[in-house]
Order: structure tokens, then C-alpha cells, then sequence
């Protein structure tokens, strides 16, 4: 087998569901197009990889570049903003991922467990699901940018609607091209406000200001974005995908309100069911690869979907169904090898914490709208929902 081969094409109706519910689509690629190809307008081909053993391999090959440089003309973020960790290969990556590693350990994100906790609670009680509840934006938005603007040390006057809405507009495709100058500029006139008023211990980006030798100004800014960013977005995502998982799924819901501490596993199979980042990302080939009779050349640029891969039959039994007790699950929703999510320990506080405290604070709620009205925000990247409406009526 060679790429000559003739490559079919996923049916229009999978292609069209895919932003509300990709899963199908997934399905149909790992049965018929393992390594898919999709040749884009201006000559560059992204290949699609969709089963979970080629996933899990190829996240940690060394013949895939994590430098958009190796691209010429091809941006994967905002302008001015790309010179951070996720963009990074060794031994940049490595020097960057150090200089942020220490605000993650482990005994850090458990000494800031009773804040998520207080700051989640603070929030669900200026609730009332009788009315109708967004647990987008009234909770998970709110709770994890609040806890990432902590850990950094920005300033509380910023930790703002605003601010939020121009962070994640970023990973919408037609909204992010119109923030890009605007959110250089918050980030530059917040970096200078860092040098001159320092908060103490939990300050990551004024200890990353400090660290001017370490840094060059774009990759202070850079990493800056990413942790702003990524430090809360995905974390809105499992929440909201889990919430939604739960509600559909209601037999696992009152497992989880009978018993707390099925959260455990129950964590871990939320986010292997709705994975929080659908599409690992970008990564470029350096070398050729071939993968299932496929050749995948040098500056092809490869898609790793990690929503796919946790949904492998091959790999998890009866992928489709949501098992609160599913053990063992070695899901890949944070990614694998160096570039794993530096972040994934604080996301899962965070983020079971969260799905507990809704459950028991706001009592028996149930979606307010039917599941063809929920919409998902359009990103490559990310699946995560605009907005989860409930209520108790």
C-alpha cells in the first residue's frame, strides 16, 4: 500500500455533525481512515490520526516537531503570542516547562484546595436553579479563571468578563484574528505592571518576570497567554462536559450523588468519554512516517484526536457508554510523553471538586433546553460548550 492509493471520503452528514457531536465522524475515520488526509487551498496536508494506539504513539515521537517555525506562514495562535512551552521543542521546551513546573507540584495543588473549594461554593450559593442556571458562565468560567488568575498573581480588578471573553476568543477561528493586537497589549501593559508590583508566594508570572536572563519578551508573553489561557480553559471544558455527560447519562448522575468518592474513577471517565481537548495540538512532521500504508511527509502538518482515541473499541470496552467505575482507564485526555499537561493535577482538583459540589449544592437540576439547542464553541483545539443551562423546575 502507498498514498496513490484512492482515500475515501467521510459522508457529508458526519462532516456536518461534527462540532455538536463528533463522535460518529471519529468512528467512521478509525473504521475506514485511520490516517486521513486533508489536503488544504493553500497546498498543505493535515493528516487525521484517529485510533488510540497510533494517538498514544505518535504523542510522544520524536519525528513530530511541536515549532510552528518549521511551517513557514502558518500561525497555530495568536500573534506575537506563540513562543510558549506547548510550542516548543527540547531543549527550549524543556527550560520553559522548569520555569513553570514549580506553581504545579503536587503539595501546591493541594494547599489551594480549600480556596477552589470556598470560591466554588461562594458562587453556587448566588445560584437559584429555579430560576435556570448557566453553568458556563455563572460557574465554571467564573471558578477556574479566578483560580488561575490566583496562581499567577494577577491582579483582581482584571479577572474580568472581558478579560475571559478575549482569552478564549483566541481559539475561535473567525473571532480570534480581531483580539490578537488587543490582548498583546493587555499582556505587555500586565507584564510591566508585574515588575513593579510583585504579590508574594502565589505569583507564577511574577516570578516569570524575575526570571529575565531565563526569558527572551516574547516568550514572557507567550507563556503568559498560555497560562492564562489554558490554565482555565480546559478546565471550563471538563466541567461543562462532564456536567452534560452526567445529565444525560442519570443512572451515573445518582451514583455520584449517593456516593462521593466514586468521583475517583468517575473523574477520569468523564474526561476520556467528552475529552476537554478533542484535537492535540499542532504538531508538524520532520521525518517521513509511514503509518497504515499512509506516507506522511516532511512539513505535513499532523492532527492527533485525542476525542477519537477515547473512543477506540479497540482499546476501551463498550467505548460509547459512560461507566462512573471504569478501571482500568488510561484515557489520553491529557496528552502523553513531554508535553503532557503540566496543568492536569490542578484540573482534576478542580475539576472534581466542581462536578461534586454542583451535584449536592444545587439539588435535583436537569438540562432547561433540548440537546439540539446546546451549542459548542467552534475551535479546533478545544470542545467545550458556550453555555450549560439547568434548572430544578
Amino acid at each position: 500500500m502507498t498514498d496513490v492509493l484512492v482515500q475515501a471520503a467521510p459522508p457529508a452528514e458526519l462532516l456536518a455533525s461534527r462540532a455538536s457531536d463528533p463522535y460518529p465522524y471519529f468512528r467512521w475515520l478509525r473504521e475506514h481512515a485511520p490516517v486521513f488526509a486533508e489536503r488544504k487551498r493553500d497546498g498543505r496536508t493535515i493528516w487525521h490520526i484517529s485510533r488510540h494506539d497510533d494517538v498514544r504513539a505518535l504523542l510522544g515521537d520524536e519525528r513530530l516537531s511541536k515549532n510552528p517555525d518549521t511551517v513557514p506562514g502558518y500561525r497555530p495562535g495568536p500573534e506575537g503570542l506563540n513562543k510558549h512551552l506547548v510550542h516548543a521543542d527540547p531543549p527550549e521546551h524543556t527550560r520553559l516547562r522548569r520555569l513553570v513546573s514549580t506553581a504545579f507540584l503536587p503539595r501546591r495543588i493541594a494547599a489551594l484546595e480549600p480556596f477552589v473549594q470556598h470560591t466554588a461554593e461562594d458562587l453556587l450559593d448566588r445560584l437559584d436553579p429555579d430560576t435556570g442556571v448557566d453553568l458556563i458562565g455563572e460557574f465554571a468560567l467564573p471558578l477556574t479563571f479566578t483560580l488561575i488568575c490566583t496562581i499567577l498573581g494577577v491582579p483582581e480588578h482584571l479577572n474580568t468578563p472581558t478579560t475571559r471573553t478575549m482569552l478564549t476568543n483566541t481559539v475561535v477561528p473567525t473571532a480570534g484574528q480581531r483580539t490578537d493586537a488587543r490582548l498583546r497589549t493587555f499582556l505587555t501593559e500586565l507584564i510591566a505592571h508585574k515588575r513593579h508590583h510583585p504579590t508574594g508566594e502565589l505569583d507564577l508570572l511574577g516570578a516569570l518576570v524575575g526570571a529575565r536572563e531565563q526569558l527572551t519578551e516574547e516568550e514572557l508573553l507567550g507563556t503568559a497567554y498560555l497560562l492564562l489561557l489554558v490554565g482555565h480553559d480546559t478546565t471550563v471544558n471538563l466541567i461543562g462536559n462532564g456536567l452534560l455527560a452526567l445529565l444525560r447519562h442519570p443512572d451515573q448522575l445518582q451514583a455520584l450523588r449517593a456516593d462521593p468518592a466514586l468521583i475517583g474513577t468517575g473523574l477520569e471517565e468523564l474526561l476520556r468519554y467528552d475529552s476537554p481537548v478533542r484535537d492535540a495540538t499542532f504538531r508538524v512532521a520532520t521525518e517521513p512516517i509511514r503509518l497504515h500504508g499512509r506516507l506522511i511527509q516532511p512539513g505535513d502538518i499532523v492532527s492527533l484526536l485525542i476525542g477519537s482515541a477515547n473512543r477506540d473499541p479497540s482499546h476501551f470496552p463498550d467505548p460509547d457508554r459512560l461507566d462512573l467505575t471504569r478501571n482500568p482507564n488510561d484515557h489520553l485526555a491529557f496528552g502523553r510523553g513531554p508535553h503532557f499537561c503540566i496543568g492536569a493535577a490542578l484540573s482534576r482538583m478542580e475539576g472534581a471538586l466542581a462536578v461534586n459540589l454542583v451535584l449536592h449544592r444545587l439539588g435535583e437540576i436537569r438540562l432547561a433546553a433540548p440537546d439540539h439547542e446546546l451549542r459548542w464553541r467552534p475551535s479546533r483545539v478545544m470542545r467545550g460548550l458556550e453555555s450549560l443551562p439547568v434548572t430544578s423546575r
